[in-house]
């Protein structure tokens, strides 16, 4: 369907770029998934991508939202997540970044996001950017009391053709609390690793500093290596070892403060 004003990228039916899951759940915690959604408005014909690359890790964080839901109702936590692709516009990085609208993916070209305008780059950032931005911010403000903020991602095991063998990594800006003390917590059973397979030098934690580090919250991004989250028993897995890591290293938080 083709959008009938010309300034949207957006039909009528594709105006909700983002939604909140479990909105009255009463957990001091709100989940961010980004990159939860493979969906691509209909203007935009594919982006021009190959049919092989159409639902690839490109496109979306495979198993991500999965896994973020699954921690939802675990924590009963609300959790905002987007309902578009981060190759319209990543929702987790700055309109000034150069990849918020990538013309090329690790080795996927992405025909539909080269030689863009001015008017359609800002087209991509009212649509998606700015109606997620403030989806977050307004149930970041529903909070009664301070709440952590924590985002949930997904990467390949292969990126270059190089196997990854890190399989949890614990991501943080400025603010390294939380990360450092999910990582005391974190089983014998999975390589987890801080700042990896990205660290802020990649430009992977604009959520973190634009949501969290400014109101001076508790917060970390999760990085789940894909192939341990692709069925639900993976999902329920990692769902169960994030909750105990998050639970024990807020305890932790907390016993830190009063001391």
């Amino acid at each position: 369907m083709t959008p009938a004003d010309p300034h949207t990228i957006l039909s009528h039916d594709e105006r909700r770029v983002a939604e909140v899951i479990n909105p009255t759940g009463t957990s001091p915690i709100c989940l961010v998934c980004e990159h939860a959604s493979a969906v691509i408005p209909a203007s935009l014909s594919d982006l021009g991508l190959a049919p092989q690359h159409r639902h690839s890790h490109a496109v979306w964080d495979i198993g991500a939202r999965d896994l973020a839901v699954a921690l939802s109702n675990t924590l009963n936590a609300p959790l905002v997540a987007s309902r578009i692709s981060r190759l319209v516009y990543d929702c987790n990085r700055p309109p000034s970044a150069p990849d918020a609208i990538p013309a090329r993916s690790e080795v996927i070209d992405v025909p539909g996001n080269l030689g863009l305008s001015d008017a359609d780059k800002a087209a991509r950032v009212a649509d998606v950017y700015a109606p997620f931005r403030s989806l977050l911010s307004q149930t970041l403000d529903g909070f009664a009391f301070a709440p952590t903020l924590v985002t949930l991602h997904s990467f390949t095991p292969v990126w270059h053709g190089k196997r990854r063998d890190v399989e949890l990594g614990l991501l943080h800006d400025r603010d390294d609390r939380l990360a450092k003390a999910m990582l005391q917590h974190a089983p014998e059973t999975v390589t987890t690793r801080l700042n990896a397979p990205y660290s802020v030098t990649d430009g992977v934690t604009h959520t973190l500093r634009e949501h969290a580090i400014a109101r001076g919250l508790h917060n970390v991004m999760i990085e789940v290596r894909n192939d341990l989250i692709s069925d639900q028993q993976g999902v329920t897995r990692f769902s169960d070892i994030l909750n105990d890591m998050l639970s024990k290293a807020l305890t932790t938080l907390a016993a830190q403060a009063v001391t």
